[in-house]
């Protein structure tokens, strides 16, 4: 008896626990491929997992936040699925590589063609997105999914640090450092350039010296056929001049 209300206590506890859990790994989330550096550019993918059992997710909206507006945002291509990018003026034009936008990204839309997520699978939306705000720590999209069944669900909840994830938590994207600049860059390969004009000039230098060298032989070989053509010429002349004597 003992035994069958511990079983049963037990499946209550692990029922409540799968209950509990359900929103927190089941909602909507972005994360990037690789990393998100504040300035630059990343691709980001936003996961939707199908949370019904007699329903597709056959539509997603994702709004942008309208604080730190994106200008460049590219969808990729995703069989089964049209997507739409809805773009509005900005109230503070932006300034990207010496140009000024005056409009930005807002919104982003994927409706299925087809099927769309059926009920047992999640799928992956891409975007290319930039240049990723450098004053902030995270960027805040609100999505809305909605079902075969015209069921809507809003994923619009702002998490707040210290308190617990809301039931409809809104995806949030982190941002990691800055990556280094140009000026990094351009003295790294300025000190590569430097290793290699020293390593030329080494080169050079061994080249110097290796001809010195061959100078050198060369000249004690030149000395040395003279001499030999000197002492061969004396042996004839004293050979020639026994003779007369002899003679």
């Amino acid at each position: 008896m003992k035994a069958s209300r511990i079983a049963a206590a037990t499946a209550v506890a692990g029922s409540a626990v799968l209950a509990l859990s359900g929103p927190a790994f089941a909602h909507v989330s972005v994360q990037p491929e690789g990393s998100a550096a504040k300035g630059g550019y990343a691709v980001v993918d936003f996961k939707v997992p199908n949370e019904r059992d007699d329903a597709s997710t056959v539509k997603l909206e994702v709004n942008f936040p309208a604080d730190h507006p994106l200008a460049s945002v590219m969808p990729q291509p995703l069989p089964g699925w049209s997507v739409k990018v809805t773009k509005s003026k900005l109230d503070k034009p932006l300034t990207m590589h010496g140009e000024k936008i005056d409009e930005a990204v807002t919104k982003v839309t994927w409706t299925a063609d087809g099927k769309g997520v059926e009920p047992g699978y999640f799928q992956k939306f891409p975007l290319s997105v930039g240049a990723l705000p450098e004053d902030t720590d995270q960027l805040v999209f609100k999505a809305i999914q909605t079902y075969s069944d015209k069921e809507v669900v809003r994923w619009i909840e702002v998490p707040q640090e210290g308190q617990a994830e809301p039931e409809n938590p809104a995806p949030v994207l982190e941002l990691s450092a800055a990556a280094d600049d140009h000026h990094g860059t351009s003295a790294a390969a300025d000190k590569a350039a430097d290793e290699t004009d020293g390593k030329t000039g080494q080169t050079a230098a061994a080249d110097d010296d290796e001809g010195a060298k061959s100078g050198s032989d060369t000249t004690a070989r030149v000395l040395g056929v003279a001499g030999i053509v000197i002492g061969a010429a004396g042996v004839a002349y004293g050979v020639l001049a026994g003779r007369r004597r002899t003679a």
